[in-house]
């Protein structure tokens, strides 16, 4: 075998190895669930991100490649200051030991620009790290939905963060990243729930979707801002739903979760991100398809 030709087999190799690297929404240290505001085992959500501003936890936010973070608009008052802001990836505690973590500056934040406030929708906001990061079993991308990407009713997700166990109740201890199981709620009973009270009424509108319980008991809170609500397609994929947006009060009986219904901003996504290959758009190994495709155009080149 001729030295080119090695070399452009283990280009190809080394090509597929990176690709495959990166395949989102496959956490491998991904553990059984258990139901209810529980402690997440570490790793188990590796996509998970902790955004501090002036040296304090604010929000959530999940990795979608090695160099952007999604989260919410309303977590970045002043979107065009990224001074303040900084990004930790693969943490698992707030205030413990955090052996995997790698920490980053904030490049730039992009967010809607008809943004005004998370009842008017548009709750998304595109966080670009100062460089790349690089992948691990605790730091890997979650899996973005096209807009045909469906999330029935009843469907069982997970919400992550670090926010408020009760209203007005912080974590407490070291801090361990917690985990919630909430199902999808569809539009029309959502907004039934938030219109029982003629006092505190809330429009649903088309870009937002709920999950939780009508009973209350079990929901995201404060401090989870901008974290992710992810579920668990069919061949074992996760792919993030929404981010966390607002709801009136933290588990309140009629007042389930909002979150910013992420098949509403694909091409929002798309258009700051166009290198992201969004869930259900095409096949999910179409990367090792061009990979291989290349090599065989470049071995018929050399032959």
């Amino acid at each position: 075998m001729s030295k080119m030709l090695f070399q452009v087999i283990f280009g190809c190799v080394t090509g597929i190895w990176a690709c495959c690297a990166q395949e989102c929404g496959r956490p491998p240290l991904k553990q059984d669930r258990i139901v209810g505001g529980v402690a997440a085992s570490d790793g188990s959500w590796p996509w998970q991100v902790d955004i501090q501003k002036s040296g304090s936890h604010v929000c959530g936010g999940s990795l979608i490649t090695n160099n952007w973070v999604l989260s919410a608009a309303h977590c970045f008052p002043n979107p065009s200051d990224t001074s303040p802001y900084t990004i930790y990836l693969g943490r698992y505690q707030l205030n413990g030991i955090n052996s995997n973590m790698v920490t980053s500056s904030v490049r730039q934040i992009s967010i809607p620009s008809d943004y005004v406030d998370p009842q008017t929708g548009n709750d998304v906001a595109l966080v670009q790290l100062s460089a790349p990061v690089t992948w691990s079993d605790y730091i890997l991308p979650v899996c973005l939905p096209a807009s045909s990407t469906l999330f029935p009713a009843d469907l069982v997700c997970y919400v992550t963060g670090w926010g408020n166990v009760r209203q007005d109740v912080p974590l407490s201890g070291v801090g361990t990243l917690q985990e919630v199981q909430v199902p999808i709620i569809d539009q029309t009973s959502c907004q039934d729930m938030y219109l029982m009270d003629p006092a505190d009424q809330v429009d649903i509108l088309s870009d937002m979707i709920c999950a939780g319980y009508q009973k209350g008991g079990k929901d995201s809170c404060q401090g989870d801002s901008g974290g992710p609500l992810v579920c668990q397609m069919l061949n074992g994929t996760w792919v993030q739903a929404g981010v966390v947006s607002f709801g009136l009060g933290c588990a309140s009986p009629n007042k389930p979760g909002v979150y910013s219904r992420l098949t509403s901003y694909s091409d929002f996504i798309s258009s700051i991100v166009p290198e992201l290959q969004l869930y259900g758009r095409a096949h999910q190994n179409w990367c090792g398809s061009v990979v291989v495709l290349s090599c065989l155009v470049l071995l018929l080149l050399h032959r």
